[in-house]
């Protein structure tokens, strides 16, 4: 049986792709005044069409994989963000709040979305249900019955990571 996603995801993936896209727009726009002639530096505007282009491109990538409960995907969901909170502060001080602002409530909007508490449970679900026993051997050789979780419960995440800390092999 499939979970539905949270409504938190949806909406990082949503600010994750507009990010995306707008990443895109200034490489395109980038591109075509360096084409054209425009560009002041020329080699600079190079460099700043390849960055936007590909970063645009992986944000449009964390945003799918978040929408598809794909673990990698938040990490440089999370960095993106930190990236841009500089930028749009930048932005801010040099006077172009037009861009400064929408770019800031972006990153913060999708750092507080992304981070909350659905969106971890969602994003780092064991898949407890397809273990048959509910992953219930494993906790009960590895935590004492009064550590034990509810039936049909869901345990925290620092519970989930203890358990697959206890089930590393260690060096002899």
């Amino acid at each position: 049986m499939l979970k539905r996603r949270p409504i938190t995801v949806q909406a990082a993936a949503a600010l994750e792709a507009a990010e995306g896209l707008a990443a895109i727009g200034v490489g395109v726009f980038t591109g075509v005044e360096t084409a054209t002639g425009a560009a002041v530096d020329p080699a600079s505007a190079i460099g700043v069409t390849v960055l936007a282009l590909a970063g645009g491109l992986g944000m449009l990538a964390c945003a799918r994989g978040l929408l598809r409960a794909e673990q990698w995907s938040r990490a440089p969901t999370v960095l993106t963000q930190f990236f841009a909170l500089p930028v749009a502060w930048s932005l801010w001080q040099s006077g172009q709040l037009a861009f400064a602002v929408p770019l800031g409530l972006a990153a913060v909007l999708t750092l507080i979305t992304v981070l909350s508490p659905p969106s971890t449970a969602w994003l780092f679900d064991d898949d407890e249900e397809e273990a048959g026993d509910g992953g219930k051997a494993t906790r009960d050789a590895a935590e004492p019955a009064a550590a034990e979780t509810a039936p049909g419960e869901p345990r925290s995440l620092g519970q989930r990571l203890m358990d697959r800390l206890k089930e590393q092999p260690t060096k002899k």
